[in-house]
């Protein structure tokens, strides 16, 4: 098998090969032909892909037609075999003006090594245009003939020229440095910064000479970032993240201390981006003790680096009084990575004591260090009660079910209302992610002499759901208390937590609908059972139906039977057309009724139901409405059926 797959793969690549030549061939047909210019123009472009030596006669012909010269010199600049090189080197001779500095910049592009000659000799051609063109292709070429040429143009005396030259010469002297002969790429960028050139020409090789020379070339890079000229100093910003080594990371970072302040912050962003192990270090002292703003910025920074040794000085500035270093430094720690981070936060946790305990319990929560809850844990207790703030709110974001009793006991054991409503909102929390787990532990808090407490145990029950929970508050019902009653209804009228586990709660909110205490209470059951009716879509039709029938009785207000009306327009059934219209012959809510009627009969789920079934529905509208945009939907759906 493997033999006949290779054999495949050997065939498929070889009639690749036979219809690049077959493409390469009507190409090249196409350009030999009478066809328009236009029509040779994308054929030029595609030899670019399928050209090889063949094409290269076609092509030559084409640098003298000033429509179809650039169109060949791409697919000629593609080209690898030497014959495109030739072509390109003869033409030097054959076009003038445009033409020619095209050709020679495509010579350029293939870094043509046989042209120096030739393009040394347009180096002194009086049309700038060409000479401009000559020296920043020599450029590209690179080579100590093509360097010293395109040097002695910097003294050109047109201005064109000597802006070519400058090009050239860092692009020479670029082809040098890769080629680790860096005195040729010093001379070369030393020059260009000596010559009557563009500011921009003068910035590049500024830069050149400075990474050229290494860590010689600090003082020429000090010298920039000192300069009142704002294009000097940006250059030196980048350069200061590029020219490697030590030495210049210490000497940036000895500058510092003596720039101004206005450039402080630039400075140590690009100190803080070289690739250095000095760099950690010298951010470290300037977080530590350098000027207030720098510091700032310093301990922001301080996240980039995944190393023990931030720690310290990050949690001493966060456990400060100095709000905006404080702030700082526990972004940074709470988005600083590493296991050894990790581990070394919690080993410091354990010892902790006073703000600096308080700072780690708190980073805790947005780190997820649930590692750290054992060591938390305890220090609900605290004597400090910002430390009983902060281990109560992190519990509260990492806790499960089992610290649900030791929240209800601390509840229970707090006076101060600013703590209590702390517990509360972490023992809410737990119990919304434990469920029905963390409900025995709510218990005892059911049973406080407290009634606020027993209305916390309510929510408590309501953010875990479950059956159990739902009995508990179900009895709260007949609190002795009449806050307990109402926190009660309030939270037996907004139930649907765990549906379909907890669908037990609609007998007990029809049961308070329609018995209970107070209006309010009556109220919050029937709209509370209406809701679940109207949200649940795993109650069948039927059943939905039926369930609104039991509640319909009791309901006293339209506001309610409104809300009976969006559940029974939602069941399409003829049982609830049948029961719309009985709702539609009541004065407080017959529009609300005949326009579930139209709605349900012209929905886009039709009804499973009989056409006279719904004529008759629609007729009782027509009779009973008032509301001549619901009067003409329903005529239009009696005409269309």
């Amino acid at each position: 098998m493997w033999a006949m797959a290779s054999g495949s793969a050997g065939l498929g690549a070889a009639e690749s090969a036979v219809s690049a030549r077959e493409k390469e061939r009507q190409l090249i047909q196409i350009l030999k032909s009478d066809a328009a210019p236009a029509d040779k123009a994308i054929p030029c472009k595609q030899l670019a892909i399928y050209g090889t030596r063949e094409a290269v006669p076609a092509l030559a012909p084409l640098l003298a037609d000033p429509e179809l010269a650039s169109w060949a010199r791409i697919a000629l600049e593609a080209i690898p075999d030497p014959a495109a090189g030739a072509a390109l080197r003869d033409a030097l001779g054959r076009v003038r003006g445009r033409l020619l500095i095209g050709v020679i910049n495509s010579i350029g592009v293939r870094r043509d090594a046989g042209a120096v000659d030739p393009l040394i000799e347009k180096l002194r051609d009086p049309d700038a245009g060409i000479a401009a063109a000559a020296a920043e292709a020599l450029g590209r070429i690179g080579g100590p003939t093509a360097a010293g040429a395109i040097e002695s143009s910097l003294a050109a005396e047109a201005p064109q020229v000597r802006a070519a030259a400058a090009q050239g010469c860092i692009l020479a002297a670029e082809r040098f440095l890769a080629e680790n002969k860096r005195d040729e790429a010093q001379r070369l960028y030393d020059a260009v910064r000596r010559s009557n050139v563009p500011l921009q020409r003068t910035l590049e090789a500024t830069r050149g000479a400075i990474l050229v020379r290494q860590s010689a070339g600090i003082p020429l890079l000090i010298e920039q970032l000192r300069s009142s000229d704002r294009a000097r100093y940006a250059m030196a910003l980048r350069t200061a993240r590029e020219l490697p080594g030590t030495e210049a990371t210490e000497a940036i970072a000895s500058e510092l201390d003596r720039c101004p302040a206005a450039r402080q912050a630039s400075l140590f962003m690009a100190l803080s981006d070289r690739p250095d192990a000095a760099v950690l270090p010298a951010v470290l002292r300037i977080a530590q003790s350098g000027p207030k703003e720098l510091r700032v910025i310093a301990l922001r920074r301080l996240d980039h680096w995944s190393d023990v040794a931030c720690v310290p000085v990050l949690l001493e500035a966060a456990a400060g009084n100095d709000d905006a270093l404080a702030q700082a430094a526990r972004t940074a720690l709470t988005r600083i990575e590493g296991p050894e981070i990790e581990r070394d936060l919690l080993a410091r946790l354990s010892s902790a004591g006073g703000r600096t305990r308080q700072v780690l319990i708190e980073l805790a929560g947005p780190r997820q260090m649930t590692a750290a809850l054992p060591i938390i844990r305890p220090s609900v207790s605290d004597s400090d009660a910002e430390i009983r703030r902060a281990a109560v709110e992190t519990i509260g974001a990492l806790g499960d079910r089992g610290h649900v009793a030791d929240l209800v006991r601390l509840l229970d054991q707090t006076a101060g209302a600013a703590e209590q409503e702390s517990i509360q909102k972490a023992l809410l929390s737990i119990c919304g992610r434990a469920g029905a787990g963390s409900v025995p532990s709510l218990m005892p808090l059911m049973r406080s002499r407290e009634g606020a407490l027993r209305q916390v145990a309510l929510q408590g029950m309501a953010a875990a759901g479950g059956a159990e929970a739902l009995a508990a508050v179900v009895s709260g019902l007949e609190d002795a208390d009449e806050a307990v009653q109402d926190e009660a209804v309030g939270v037996l009228g907004t139930w649907p937590n765990n549906w379909p586990e907890d669908q037990g709660v609609l007998e007990p909110l029809l049961a308070l609908a329609k018995t209970g205490k107070k209006m309010s209470h009556r109220v919050q059951g029937a709209r509370g059972y209406l809701q679940l009716l109207q949200e649940n879509k795993g109650i069948a039709a039927d059943a939905r139906l039926a369930r609104v029938d039991a509640l319909l009785p009791s309901i006293p207000r339209a506001e309610e039977k409104r809300l009976a009306i969006a559940v029974v327009g939602a069941i399409p059934t003829a049982a609830a057309l049948d029961r719309l219209a009985i709702l539609s012959e009541d004065p407080a809510v017959k529009e609300e009724a005949c326009l579930a009627i139209v709605n349900l009969v012209g929905g886009k789920q039709r009804p499973n139901i009989a056409p006279e079934r719904m004529q008759k529905a629609l007729r009782t509208v027509l009779e009973r409405t008032a509301n001549d945009t619901t009067r003409q939907k329903a005529q239009a759906l009696l005409q269309a059926r």
